[in-house]
């Protein structure tokens, strides 16, 4: 009879989740310097929301994706930190009355709510700055190589920037029912929400050393499964509970903004989250990478949520 031999001491899925989220949000309150000097209202409008909760899945996939070669995780915190400063910026500019014009994120008054609009967006490009000193303290502190560096600085510039995130922000703005097409639609996934979910898998990966065929898995890996994250929301938009998710459902419809299921109905876009995330996992699994469970059970752990 053949024995399944359980790694010792490996957490289950759920308490690595609950405790990475827990250290990365621990982390995140300690990312400004207190001799800093900073005018006390940006400090707070920055922590306001950086510390307001979430997924944490960017960092939770800088780190699952170091650690899948090896890497330390002592080394990724301040990666995994700099991609949720870059996330939380992007969240306040979108919740803007220029943008979206939100009410509320996570449950709680969105910042330029709180704080007003100058403020909430100077406290957004403080935290795009900070991110990129962020980067620069995985080298000081935990030795990382500066050639390393240099590939995470050249790809968060790249992928949060006019050809990534912006740029899909920027599509997505000028999106509207009837004007734009399918095509036009998943260049707007994958840019505003899959680029940095590739960008916190390619650095995790070069954390722990991955080479050029390794790291093209991961890119393959984070492509499909951002654009599945992002048709789950456009989903979610229609169909979620708002106490759970802790922002107001139907906005896309209120927008007149184009989603999957408005293109391609609801059954088609449950069954679309399920063939890219089995396509997202595929990658992996052909890729040559040493350990990728954790990713598979974030694949997982994506595919089904509610929020």
């Amino acid at each position: 009879m053949k024995t399944v031999v359980k790694a010792l001491n490996k957490p289950s899925f759920k308490e690595y989740l609950t405790g990475t989220v827990d250290e990365v949000s621990s982390e995140l309150t300690k990312q400004f310097p207190a001799h800093w000097s900073i005018p006390a209202v940006l400090r707070e409008s920055m922590n306001y929301s950086l510390t307001a909760g979430g997924k944490r899945l960017r960092p939770l996939l800088v780190i699952a994706a170091a650690e899948a070669f090896g890497g330390s995780r002592e080394a990724a915190l301040p990666i995994a930190c700099a991609v949720e400063m870059v996330h939380t910026y992007s969240l306040i500019h979108d919740d803007l009355p220029a943008m979206d014009d939100d009410d509320y994120r996570r449950g709680k008054l969105t910042n330029h709510k709180v704080y007003g609009e100058a403020v909430a967006v100077l406290a957004g490009d403080a935290l795009l700055t900070h991110a990129f000193y962020s980067v620069v303290q995985a080298g000081r502190r935990h030795g990382i190589s500066s050639d390393a560096l240099l590939s995470i600085v050249e790809e968060l510039s790249e992928m949060s920037g006019a050809r990534g995130m912006v740029g899909g922000q920027v599509a997505d703005m000028s999106g509207q029912q009837g004007m734009t097409g399918i095509e036009e639609l998943e260049y707007i996934h994958l840019h505003k929400t899959a680029d940095l979910i590739i960008f916190s898998l390619l650095a995790g990966g070069r954390i722990g050393g991955a080479d050029k065929g390794q790291l093209e898995a991961l890119r393959r890996f984070g492509r499909d499964l951002g654009l599945a994250f992002q048709i789950q929301d456009d989903i979610l938009d229609l169909v979620g509970d708002e106490s759970k998710l802790g922002k107001k459902t139907q906005s896309d419809v209120e927008q007149e903004k184009v989603t999957y299921p408005y293109f391609i109905g609801m059954e088609a876009s449950l069954q679309q989250v399920e063939e890219l995330t089995a396509s997202a996992k595929n990658a992996l699994i052909e890729g040559g990478i040493p350990d990728f469970s954790r990713l598979l059970e974030i694949a997982d752990y994506l595919m089904k949520r509610d929020h």
